[in-house]
């Protein structure tokens, strides 16, 4: 069996909102999107091995910008997109969060490795979803689906749950996952740092 791959560092770089040199600089970018309150933010800090790189607020929809973190070095960068779909937000500003992830993912000529698209596995697919991955396939990204918070179903729920998934999911690889236990981390290490 081959190792487990390792994050030796990860560090915060900034957060953009627009054209920057950072969406263009040749390090691969591994893209973490989903709508809010499903977990993003805490799956990248499991990855990382870290409790705070990324802000985890205690209200959903707290990110604003596309963040990107550099890990081991300039290897690649997590890029942390905004959640959408947050209830509270106004629809303006829904529709602004929107728009800017579908301008990183089809028009900012970002160096995109992969993209990481996470749900939560209890409440499935939204429309957003169901667009992200019409989005995705038409661009032509290799992603993958987090199915988070298998924790919160039993095994039967969460059978019936990834079954219905994976039938949306195409060609996509669906990892239960569960920031609690860290279920499934291994499996996305090893999808997101292949050489």
């Amino acid at each position: 069996m081959p190792p487990i791959k390792k994050i030796e560092s990860a560090e915060f770089v900034k957060g953009v909102v627009g054209t920057d040199d950072i969406l263009t600089d040749g390090v691969p970018e591994i893209a973490f999107v989903g709508r809010s309150n499903v977990g993003k933010s805490s799956i990248i800090n499991v990855l990382v091995n870290r409790k705070d790189l990324v802000k985890v607020g205690k209200k959903p929809g707290k990110t604003t910008e596309i963040n990107f973190f550099r890990i081991n070095g300039r290897k690649c960068y997590f890029v942390d997109l905004p959640g959408y779909g947050y209830a509270e937000a106004s629809p303006k500003q829904r529709e602004k969060l929107e728009k800017l992830i579908l301008w990183y993912l089809m028009y900012a000529d970002a160096d995109i490795a992969k993209v990481v698209l996470i749900l939560d596995v209890k409440a499935g697919l939204t429309d957003f979803d169901k667009e992200m991955i019409r989005v995705l396939r038409e661009r032509g990204y290799p992603y993958l689906i987090i199915a988070n918070k298998a924790d919160k179903l039993n095994q039967k729920e969460l059978s019936a749950n990834l079954r219905e998934i994976k039938g949306a999911a195409h060609e996509a690889t669906v990892i239960p996952y569960s920031t609690l236990t860290a279920r499934g981390r291994n499996a996305l290490l090893a999808e997101i740092l292949k050489d």
